[in-house]
Parts: C-alpha cells; structure tokens; sequence
C-alpha cells in the first residue's frame, strides 16, 4: 500500500460473526488472516481503527425457543468472545489493542468509554467494541452506529458478504443495479434497505457516510479507506 493516500483518517469497521468462521468452526484463520493484516497496514500508515463485532460465529439470537431479550443478551456475549479472540491474534502479531464492552467491567475486558477509546485510537491501538448496545432489541448495526459517533469516526464501514447496495433485491430481480454512491434522502425514497432504521437514522441525523462493502474481495478494507469504487457509499450529499 505504501504512502498511497486516504480519504478516511478514522474508521468503523462493522464485522458481521459470520466473517469471523467458516464451516463449523467459530474461527477460522483464512478468514481472520486478512482482515488482520489490513488493519495492520492502516494502522501503520496513520489510520485510526476500531472495529463493532458481530457473535453470529457463535450464537444468533433468534435460535431456538429461547426468548428474543435472552437470545439478544446471549448474542452479546458471543461478541465479547469474539472480542477476546482477535484481540489475542492481533496483539501476537504486534498490533496493539484496546477490547471495551457494553455491560460495564468484565475480566480481562474495559467498560465502554468513548475518550479513553479515542485516546487508544490516537496511540495507534485497534479497539474493538463488544457487547453490542449493552440492550436487547438492538442489533450491531446500531452499535457500530453509536460507536461511530463516539469516537468521532470519519465513516462507517459494514463489511458484508454482497457487493454493495441494490435498488432492488439482487436474488429476486436479475436486472437489478448496483448503487455505487447515494445520498441518505435518496436512500429513503427509494426505501433501500441499508442497515437498521436505527443506525441508519442517527447516522443520517450526524451525517456519517456508510460505506457497504464486499469483505471477500481481496484489499476490500484497503481499497475503500484509499477511496476505490468499492461496495456503495451513502452519504449526506
């Protein structure tokens, strides 16, 4: 990547569980290894990181017969494991990191706390934020949402397992049309389905840009912050 340079100097990176493992496996190296060294690259060249975790890897929380408050909490869980994990491959690889959570002080892991996040984002650290809202009935969309605007991100990027959005569903419609940039009133118009209504809303209201993007194409995380023409990009204008 060299000196090439960024559009965005603060990120959040939204990671879906479900780009965490493969297969029957919660972890899966081929899928973390990646990710990592890009975030590793970004860091090096002066990009802040911090990463929301989804716990789809470990647990969803609308399996089974287990009630939708239980399952959310359960879920949020998951995300601390998860947390934990790459926290561990992240910093035996020499990248530092900072793990917070959403339900206040747990073994080995800090409360949420938007400053000292953006204090460990300036020393170069990752942080990633577990826990989801710290509520149920919230999804991770508007965690990474909320935590966006505590750390004062420049953007919100979801990685995702499609290639962008659509003005139509891409599995129902074979004509339908990739949206490479759109602006949030458009997007409601057209009644596209971006993230959440909650986290689509409060980003809307701050005016933070939402990039969506393909994890599996190669560089995706690389590209985007570079401002390739990757995945689609919503934004205020």
């Amino acid at each position: 990547m060299g000196d090439a340079p960024t559009v965005y100097g603060k990120i959040l990176l939204k990671l879906s569980g479900e780009l965490l493992g493969r297969g029957d496996g919660a972890f899966d190296r081929a899928a973390l290894l990646p990710i990592m060294e890009q975030i590793g690259q970004l860091v090096r060249i002066g990009v802040r990181v911090a990463v929301v975790l989804g716990g789809g890897n470990i647990y969803r929380g609308r399996q089974g017969q287990i009630s939708r408050e239980i399952g959310d909490r359960m879920g949020m869980l998951a995300t601390v494991i998860n947390g934990l994990a790459l926290r561990d491959i992240f910093e035996r690889e020499g990248i530092p990191c900072l793990l917070q959570n959403a339900f206040g002080e747990m073994p080995g892991v800090d409360p949420v706390d938007g400053c000292r996040a953006r204090a460990a984002l300036e020393e170069g650290r990752v942080v990633f934020f577990t826990g989801g809202t710290g509520n149920p009935f919230f999804s991770t969309d508007t965690a990474a949402a909320l935590r966006a605007m505590e750390i004062h991100a420049d953007a919100l990027l979801k990685a995702t397992k499609v290639d962008g959005i659509y003005d139509s569903d891409p599995e129902i419609n074979p004509a339908a049309k990739r949206i490479e940039r759109i602006s949030f009133s458009n997007a409601v118009r057209l009644e596209l389905r971006v993230m959440d209504a909650e986290a689509f809303c409060m980003c809307r209201a701050h005016g933070m840009p939402i990039v969506v993007f393909p994890m599996h194409r190669t560089n995706a995380i690389l590209d985007v912050v570079r401002g390739k023409a990757v995945g689609s990009v919503v934004c205020g204008q």
